[in-house]
């Protein structure tokens, strides 16, 4: 009985905390509350003209939202890279902030999952995956494993930052064998969600853009050089805005991680760039598409190139380091691998995989507003948690620590 009186208390203090600020914050939390029912009007005008509200056809039959489900997957996956360091080495200056990279994850797997939601066409097309009710194809179809794991995965990071923010509401230290085995469990398994995401697409022979060995790992790469960069933009906006107040050591290690994990990317591009061009067959076409155009359809080409010159600046800036981490070099810096690497893993990966299609069809592919207005709406919603989590979590870390010092 004590326990549920503790947990509503708690719960009514987060919530409190969550929507209480100044009429700045106020006014945050409204525009993401406009862009949420934007993005609810376009989806129910999706709902009633079906899928053919979007630019999506039979050839292209994935689009927009696809893209960013997969690239979120990654951004998602990247909090393991906190994490592991934070648990397994026992770094204090990273361990400070794991609460926060727990958030950014939750955040980004709850659009993924929206994502995937959407795509369906209609709500009521998504009892097919649910276990045992639905046609789930278990263990057979990889989204079925695609669809255990994310949701596992946003379990998990619900749960365990829960506990720890629980008792450090109260003043008390957490049991580290109530939480330590799922913290380990987790760390595999964001390896999982990326790699079984990865493994949808390499899967695929009759797709030879996607067949591809290295699918997986540059998947890892990539999520491990986006990921850790938006916690960095998310760190900074925190120092910016609050009385959170974070360590130098704490970006310069973020830092190296992304660096690190954006060189490994561009080094596996480079290998899948020679591999497409060097003695180019048919398979080679969706590249061509991709990086020159194909029989006069060129509309990806300045994307591409775009994400590559975004990602090749973000990582140079990051490793020379020029601003000794001042957020006016660090913050455009991240923005660019961030949107390079969104760009290259998002329609750069998806539309190539299905242009031209087995049959030699090709067609340029571009998201109509409906999709736009759904995305906003989405990503919207993602900020929106991770705004209400992060500001109590916060509240009640300072205060933790205040009482301990």
């Amino acid at each position: 009985m004590k326990t549920i009186k503790e947990l509503i208390t708690f719960t009514r203090d987060v919530i409190t905390w969550s929507l209480s600020g100044g009429i700045i914050y106020q006014l945050y939390l409204c525009i993401l509350a406009a862009l949420m029912v934007l993005g609810v009007y376009a989806y129910f005008v999706q709902i009633n003209v079906g899928l053919a509200a979007t630019n999506m056809s039979d050839i292209v039959s994935w689009g927009f939202y696809i893209a960013n489900f997969t690239f979120l997957v990654g951004v998602a996956a990247a909090a393991v890279m906190i994490i592991l360091p934070s648990y397994i080495f026992k770094d204090k200056d990273l361990h400070k902030v794991v609460i926060i990279g727990e958030v950014v994850a939750i955040g980004a797997l709850v659009m993924c999952l929206m994502f995937v939601f959407v795509d369906l066409g209609a709500p009521w097309k998504a009892w097919h995956m649910i276990p045992v009710i639905g046609l789930f194809n278990w263990p057979t179809s990889l989204l079925t494993w695609d669809v255990l794991v994310l949701n596992g995965y946003l379990v998990l990071n619900l749960l365990v930052p829960a506990y720890i923010l629980f008792c450090h509401y109260y003043n008390r230290k957490p049991d580290s064998k109530k939480y330590l085995p799922f913290v380990f469990l987790s760390i595999f398994w964001a390896f999982g969600i990326h790699l079984v995401t990865a493994f949808l697409y390499q899967g695929l022979p009759a797709r030879p853009f996607w067949n591809n060995p290295l699918m997986g790992p540059r998947f890892l790469a990539s999520a491990f050089a986006a990921g850790p960069a938006l916690i960095t933009v998310v760190l900074i906006i925190v120092q910016s805005t609050t009385s959170f107040k974070l360590e130098e050591q704490i970006f310069n290690k973020i830092r190296r991680i992304v660096v690190v994990a954006a060189i490994i990317n561009l080094i596996m591009l480079f290998s899948e760039v020679f591999k497409e061009f060097y003695l180019p067959t048919h398979h080679s076409q969706p590249a061509i598409y991709l990086y020159f155009g194909l029989d006069g359809h060129n509309a990806l080409v300045p994307w591409i190139w775009s994400a590559i010159v975004m990602n090749v600046i973000g990582t140079l800036t990051l490793a020379f380091n020029p601003g000794r981490n001042k957020p006016i070099i660090l913050v455009p810096a991240c923005i660019l691998l961030f949107l390079g690497i969104w760009i290259e893993k998002g329609i750069g990966l998806i539309v190539p995989g299905l242009v031209p299609s087995p049959m030699g069809e090709i067609v340029d592919y571009a998201p109509s507003w409906v999709e736009v207005s759904v995305t906003l709406g989405i990503l919207a919603l993602g900020i929106f948690i991770v705004s209400v989590l992060l500001k109590p979590a916060l509240i009640i870390e300072q205060r933790f620590e205040a009482r301990e010092s």
